[in-house]
Order: structure tokens, then C-alpha cells, then sequence
């Protein structure tokens, strides 16, 4: 492994110490008590995937979700004293007789969790010098860890973080977690990742990260991070996103990801050297906005991310599909509205094409690790195409709830897989509450 690319848990420490050094926030705290909040998330999920393939049953599943997050002020003083909490649970209301797999739920058929599921936790936190510093269970999300939001209950991980915010416009972070809690079980476990074939040996101790995302020039965003993933790999990540305001109604909107992900120490997934990159171009007047998006993938072995998580920022990481076999190219054309402009305001929509290819006899061939190689793979292609509608009450004693129906229909050629033929179907209400 080239040492170019070297990162340790050692450097992410002094990253994560450095911005101590900044000058003191002259701004008093709010006060353990008065900053305090505690808010209520309650969220509804209903997940049908119709699998068109030979001997494969429809999966379907239905449940309620509830988190309640509690988060402290400050204590007075030069360092801060603080502390957040919460607790969730997550109830079936319908799955199961065969139907059970669609993630929002428990996905052993046996395991009686999979009727109520819960689990609580907390994190102490310090705050001093524009810096925070939280350690025991949190919530976080950027390109290198990000937890799942997208099913019944979020992703939490179990760790220490600490964020920065000296310079407007400039956040520093850095960090290091050593269990996961997903988003569809109650306890906690190792860290693993997403398309690999890993056992629970070959999980990981620990990730640790760090990075810099920058909003204080106007219309700019750009991001910056690294993470090690101990003993699988060293991923680095880099984004940047411009909008260009041409009037009133008509903007354009260039933006490039790019992440490089290359194995480390005992490399337990076998060898990665794998460069994954997406630019999209949108232009939005109006009500509307059409992007269009192009994504590769060039190394031998898919692109990859921790397990359940969302730390995929990537251009075509569709519904089902994130189009990141090895070697994979694909495109993307979306098309957005909101329905502000015919008098609806909290009604939108977006209607999405997307569609890859590999040469799949390309990919590694050890397959213990990544079981993408195929023979017969030459010509792999397959496509998706996504609706979502959703709509967001504005006013009244509902304010904030919202609803959004997703549908996905994905299809693939034998040379890519034989069993991806499928359209799903979800419905998701959440309602947050801000209880004080």
C-alpha cells in the first residue's frame, strides 16, 4: 500500500485536538436546564418489494417507530457540562408468514423481536473554545459515516466525536466508534459493511474519521474527509457543489463526489484499490429542476460503505440500486417539482431514470471477499426508475407531519444478476414533536 495514502487513528486525535487552541466563544451558554429540548419523532413505515423472480416470495412489512431525543444545555463556565438521551422503539404492525426481509423490521424469522424491538442510550458531551466534544452514543452523518435514516428507526454508533466551528462557514470533525446499534435490532454489534461476504470474525474494531466541510462562501459547498475502517481500509472523500444564480427564476448547479477507498493492515476484505466518482449538472427555473448525473466506478471490487448506513454520497445511489459494481458506469436523468406553483405549497415530486453496465468478467475473481465476478458477465446492465411524492402539512395541528409514497421498479439482464427484478413500494409518515 502506497504510504500516500496512510491514515491512523493517531492522526484523526490531533486533528480532533487542534481547534482547542481557537479563541474562546465570548457567547455565554444557555444553562443545562434552559437550553435543554426533548423532542419526539414518530414515524410510520409500510415496505412492499414485489421480487419477480422465479421462487422468490413478495416481501412485505409494516411498523411504528418512535424516538425521543433529549438534548441539555450547557453548564456556565469556560467548559460546559452537558447531556443527551434517548429511547426507541419499534413495533410490527404487520410482516411475517413468509413476507418478512424488507429491513424495517428484525430480519430473523425466529427472533421474537421482530413483534417489538427497543433500545435507549446516551452520550455526555463538553463544550468549550467553539468546540464540542460528545462521548457514548450518537447520532452522525457525514460521506465517511453516516447512520441509516432511511427505514423505520435511525443508525446510531457508540463512540466519540468531537466538531469545531471557530471559522463561520468552517466545521472540523474527527472521531472514533466501535459498535454500531442498526436501525432494525435492538443491541449492538461490530462494525461490517454493506456488499461484502464478511463474517462476524472479520468485522472491524473500529472506524475513525475526520473532516472539514466549508459553507462560508456564498452558493459554495465543499467537503473534506478521511476514515479507517481498522484493518479493511482507509477511504478518503472530497466534494464540491456550486450553484450559479443566472435571474431570479434560473439557477444552475454543478457539483462533483469523489471517494478513493484502498484496504489496510490485515485487510480482512482481501485487496481494494477502488476510485469512485459522480458529477451531476442541474438547472432549476421555476418550480422545476432537471438534473442530469454520471457516475464510475474504476477498480475491481464494488464501491463500498459501512453496513445500513447512508454514507453514500453519491449521485446515482437510487432506492434500491447504488450502480456501484467494479468497473460500473452509469447515468442518471431526474426531473423535480414543486407544487408551490400550481398553489400547493408542501407537495413535491421527483421522477428518476437511471441505468449502468460493467464488464463483470473484470471483477476480482476472490470471491470470499466480493461476490460480483461473473463468467458470462460481459455485458452486465440493468436500470431504475424512481417516483416519490410527498407532502408536508403547513399549518394547523398536523404542521410538519408529512407523508411520502416512493415507488421503484428495477430491472437487470442475466449478466448482471438473476434475481434483481423487482418494484417496490413504501409509505412513510413521520411527525415530529417538539415537546419543549
Amino acid at each position: 500500500m502506497s504510504s500516500v495514502y496512510r491514515f491512523t487513528p493517531l492522526f484523526v486525535a490531533l486533528a480532533a485536538t487542534m481547534p482547542f487552541a481557537a479563541q474562546a466563544d465570548e457567547d455565554k451558554a444557555d444553562g443545562f436546564i434552559e437550553g435543554s429540548t426533548l423532542n419526539l419523532h414518530l414515524r410510520n413505515a409500510y415496505f412492499n418489494r414485489n421480487e419477480k423472480n422465479h421462487k422468490i416470495e413478495d416481501k412485505r412489512e409494516w411498523g411504528q417507530g418512535a424516538v425521543a431525543r433529549f438534548e441539555s444545555g450547557y453548564t456556565q463556565g469556560t467548559i460546559g457540562f452537558g447531556l443527551d438521551a434517548h429511547a426507541m422503539v419499534g413495533l410490527k404492525l404487520d410482516g411475517g408468514s413468509g413476507h418478512a426481509g424488507t429491513s424495517i423490521l428484525p430480519s430473523e424469522p425466529g427472533d421474537k423481536s421482530r413483534h417489538e424491538f427497543s433500545t435507549a442510550g446516551g452520550a455526555i458531551k463538553l463544550k468549550g473554545f467553539d468546540t464540542e466534544l460528545k462521548a457514548g452514543d450518537l447520532f452522525l452523518t457525514n460521506p465517511v459515516i453516516a447512520g441509516g435514516e432511511s427505514r423505520m428507526l435511525p443508525q446510531t454508533f457508540r463512540g466519540v466525536a468531537v466538531t469545531n466551528r471557530s471559522v463561520d462557514g468552517l466545521m472540523l470533525e474527527g472521531g472514533k466508534v466501535s459498535f454500531t446499534k442498526p436501525y432494525n435490532q435492538s443491541g449492538h454489534r461490530r462494525i461490517n459493511t454493506y456488499y461484502s461476504n464478511q463474517t462476524p470474525e472479520q468485522n472491524s474494531q473500529n472506524l475513525s474519521w475526520a473532516g472539514a466541510s466549508w459553507s462560508g462562501t456564498e452558493h459554495v459547498t465543499a467537503n473534506v474527509y478521511a476514515a479507517e475502517l481498522k484493518d479493511i481500509w482507509n477511504q478518503y472523500y472530497a466534494d464540491f457543489d456550486y450553484t450559479y444564480e443566472v435571474n431570479d427564476l434560473v439557477s444552475l448547479n454543478p457539483g462533483v463526489h469523489f471517494y478513493h477507498t484502498q484496504d489496510t493492515g490485515q485487510s480482512k476484505l482481501g485487496s481494494i484499490d477502488n476510485n469512485t466518482w459522480s458529477v451531476h449538472f442541474t438547472v432549476a427555473a421555476g418550480y422545476h429542476s432537471v438534473t442530469a448525473a454520471y457516475q464510475r466506478v474504476n477498480g475491481n471490487t464494488p464501491f463500498d460503505y459501512i453496513n445500513l448506513g447512508d454514507s453514500i454520497y453519491l449521485d446515482n445511489s437510487r432506492m434500491y440500486s447504488d450502480f456501484n459494481a467494479p468497473n460500473e458506469r452509469s447515468w442518471k436523468l431526474q426531473y423535480d417539482y414543486d407544487f408551490a406553483g400550481l398553489g400547493v405549497p408542501g407537495l413535491t415530486s421527483s421522477l428518476s431514470y437511471s441505468r449502468g453496465k460493467a464488464d463483470l468478467t473484470k471483477a476480482s475473481q476472490d470471491t470470499q471477499f466480493y461476490d460480483f465476478y461473473n463468467p458470462d458477465g460481459k455485458n452486465a446492465r440493468h436500470w431504475e426508475r424512481d417516483f416519490d411524492l410527498k407532502y408536508v402539512f403547513q399549518e394547523g395541528q398536523l404542521k410538519d407531519l408529512s407523508v411520502l409514497l416512493r415507488y421503484s421498479t428495477h430491472r437487470a439482464n442475466a449478466a448482471y444478476a438473476s434475481n434483481q427484478d423487482n418494484d417496490e413500494f413504501r409509505v412513510i409518515v413521520d411527525y415530529p414533536i417538539n415537546v419543549f
